[in-house]
């Protein structure tokens, strides 16, 4: 029997969320709300897909599509939302066998690029699969080419102090400098959030980067999920000089945005504030911290890594309906990077 997709509606988000919260690969960005606050802040169509067998749910598959011309392209997740990776959350995939997991992987991608390349005409399709859904040979399988990345977790089930052992000796020793020089934490509000989107804009356009402004996305996801979402915030003297945004969804503690660049000198208060975090996911009984990341920028990559922190791969995949698309896509990337 052949997997046929509809388009979930507010009348079965509850059992949307509970495929999310049941799957060791469903993320709190897979979540309804979520979901749908990301709607509202592209301008993108959100296609929130459920594959059926029969009566029977088999994934969850959130799809964005933009139109860039007159074509149509498609994205899990779409760019420029703080979303790091999303892709489908296949129902009970980790207690299938491995013919299993292939064979409705592979089902699942194929009826997907079915409905995108031929119902919808899509041109190219990036789908990010979340750490958890770690074999990326059913997308190779469908033509896409993946790409595997590393995100950043620390085991906290040894509790505190062994997590605070396992730091690189000289993190151990700028973090209690941190504190000698006066420097403290402490939880934010909603407006603070503002203040980080500041700090991010600001640390961008430094670096040339155009961003739009996401403070009111921020401010929805913060209404819809204040007991997920913990503001750290670093004083000295009275004055911000570090921040991070943090999100508690199952047993992960996430490092989701934040930590710009300080100018304090020979001080580094982002240490103290993540190390502040960390330790309040241990209290909280969560058992992993990550600290997100692609694994690609081998300058952020030297420094998460004095955390001591195990790297788990995740896979963005891509897939153009011709090579002439293609070329295409490529001309416009180079043109507007110029």
């Amino acid at each position: 029997m052949t997997l046929n997709f509809i388009q979930a509606d507010e009348s079965i988000k509850r059992e949307w969320d509970e495929f999310v919260v049941s799957s060791p690969h469903g993320t709190i960005f897979h979540t309804w709300s979520w979901l749908k606050i990301v709607e509202d802040h592209t301008r993108m169509k959100y296609l929130p897909l459920i594959a059926y067998r029969g009566a029977d749910p088999v994934a969850l598959y959130p799809i964005f599509i933009r139109k860039v011309a007159i074509f149509n392209t498609a994205y899990s997740p779409p760019p420029g939302a703080y979303l790091l990776y999303l892709g489908p959350v296949i129902i009970d995939y980790h207690l299938k066998k491995q013919d299993k997991k292939e064979s409705v992987f592979k089902e699942l991608q194929e009826e997907i690029d079915r409905y995108l390349f031929e119902n919808l005409r899509c041109k190219y399709a990036r789908i990010r699969l979340s750490p958890g859904l770690s074999d990326s040979r059913p997308l190779r399988w469908c033509g896409y080419t993946p790409d595997p990345l590393y995100t950043y977790r620390i085991n906290l089930s040894s509790g505190t102090e062994a997590v605070w052992q396992q730091f690189d000796r000289k993190l151990r020793v700028g973090i209690n400098r941190a504190i000698k020089e006066g420097i403290t934490v402490r939880e934010g509000s909603k407006n603070d959030l503002m203040l980080i989107e500041d700090d991010l804009l600001r640390r961008r356009k430094e670096q040339g980067i155009k961003s739009p402004d996401h403070s009111k996305y921020l401010m929805d996801l913060f209404d819809k999920y204040k007991e997920n979402m913990i503001i750290f915030l670093a004083y000295h003297q009275e004055k911000i000089v570090g921040n991070l945004v943090a999100l508690k969804f199952k047993d992960i503690m996430y490092l989701w945005i934040g930590t710009p660049k300080s100018s304090l000198r020979g001080i580094y208060p982002n240490d103290l504030v993540q190390w502040e975090a960390i330790q309040r996911a241990c209290r909280d009984g969560l058992h992993w911290f990550e600290n997100m990341d692609g694994g690609d920028n081998p300058r952020l990559t030297v420094y998460k890594s004095k955390y001591n922190p195990e790297p788990v791969i995740w896979f963005s995949a891509e897939k153009y309906s011709s090579f002439l698309y293609k070329a295409g896509v490529k001309i416009i990337r180079r043109s507007s990077s110029n």
